[in-house]
């Protein structure tokens, strides 16, 4: 497969705009990109994009897709289990309903790659997923499982369990129940390396809950946080010092007011959703600017929608709307496609147009953060899903 004649917007540290470019694709893989002076003779599939904009398909790197389904109440409900305030064995993979119609929506819309797990009833939720958005199996769709940990902060755990007359209804509560896992995961983890390195020390009974908590407490995965409040945001910064684990903030509603400390601690922010209402407490400071405030301060931003709360679908037009607050076009373009792909882990398989990387790729005729602004055709591992 050949495209040729676009306007490749690759987000690779080599390239970044080639005006008149071609990207050559097989085997799933970009082989080959560069200027069409370069382009090389082809038997295969030629595409003419005839100076349509190419772009990496889109990152939505916070998401509850296939775990709220569509148009279901309860019976489509998976993602939060509710009856435990701890549950890292929670695993997104087991709940994702791959056929749910929104993954073919975030198709139409160029959102290719995307997180989705538990949501936020929870202090410790679950294993989050990394996948992509086109498939049947979701054990075939998958990038990375598990790709974090999520934790959540504020009210929601409050809330949840507040209904039902049981702990945590505090602030403090929820940092605790988080705590108190983890200190058990890390001595349930010390005492297995020590039996491994000693022959006389036993292994500790099967724990699955500290078991699940390994591969975050040897840094293999990262921690997101659900944090909207400045205060839940530096609560999730401590928790992560004491317990040497990398934080990601889910959300940061109140981002803006603490920036150059997420920028000094190199703490990155899934900023979003922005196109909803201030549904709770937690919202009132939701603001169109924030993306541009953090992005202004140093804060690694990538933009979300957290699918169900904004439709998938419209994740290139919350991109639009944090350029109406004062986003960079170009910076709210890479907000939604290699900046998600780097904070989460995944940049080595999507997010940019570079050699090697999985051919995920969206053509434009229009301007893609318009309202109006559908792909032409959306490729998924050099396979056209979408488009004549």
């Amino acid at each position: 497969m050949l495209i040729k004649n676009a306007k490749l917007y690759t987000f690779n540290a080599e390239n970044n705009i080639i005006e008149r470019g071609y990207i050559s694709m097989q085997n799933g893989r970009i082989t080959a990109l560069g200027d069409m002076s370069d382009c090389p003779e082809s038997g295969g599939d030629v595409i003419d994009a005839r100076g349509a904009m190419c772009l990496p398909g889109f990152v939505d790197a916070h998401a509850h897709v296939g775990m709220w389904e569509d148009s279901l109440g309860f019976e489509g409900d998976d993602g939060n289990e509710d009856t435990d305030p701890s549950t890292p064995h929670m695993r997104a993979i087991d709940a994702v309903n791959p056929l749910d119609r929104c993954f073919d929506d975030a198709l139409n819309a160029g959102v290719t790659s995307l997180l989705t797990g538990p949501g936020s009833a929870n202090p410790i939720a679950g294993q989050i997923i990394a996948v992509k958005t086109y498939g049947r199996r979701i054990d075939d769709m998958v990038l990375r499982a598990p790709v974090a940990m999520k934790f959540a902060l504020g009210e929601n755990p409050k809330t949840a369990y507040h209904a039902k007359n049981a702990a945590p209804v505090t602030r403090m509560a929820t940092a605790a129940f988080i705590r108190e896992q983890l200190y058990k995961a890390q001595a349930y983890m010390e005492q297995i390396e020590r039996a491994e390195s000693d022959p006389d020390m036993d292994k500790p009974d099967h724990d699955i809950k500290c078991e699940s908590l390994i591969p975050l407490l040897r840094g293999e995965i990262q921690a997101h946080f659900h944090a909207h409040r400045a205060d839940d945001i530096l609560t999730a910064l401590r928790i992560s010092a004491e317990f040497h684990i990398k934080p990601v903030i889910i959300h940061g509603t109140d981002g803006a007011c603490i920036a150059d400390i997420l920028a000094a601690e190199n703490i990155p922010v899934l900023c979003g959703p922005i196109i909803c209402d201030r549904s709770k407490p937690e919202l009132r400071s939701l603001d169109i600017s924030t993306a541009a405030a953090l992005c202004a301060n140093g804060v690694k931003t990538a933009i979300i929608t957290d699918h169900p709360v904004t439709p998938v679908e419209y994740l290139p037009l919350s991109a639009a709307v944090a350029v109406r607050g004062g986003l960079d076009t170009y910076e709210a373009l890479k907000a939604i496609t290699i900046i998600p792909a780097e904070i989460a882990g995944i940049s080595d398989r999507v997010g940019s147009i570079e050699l090697g990387k999985d051919a995920d790729i969206t053509l434009f005729e229009s301007d893609p953060l318009s309202v109006m602004g559908l792909p032409k055709a959306v490729f998924v591992g050099g396979k056209k899903i979408k488009g004549d």
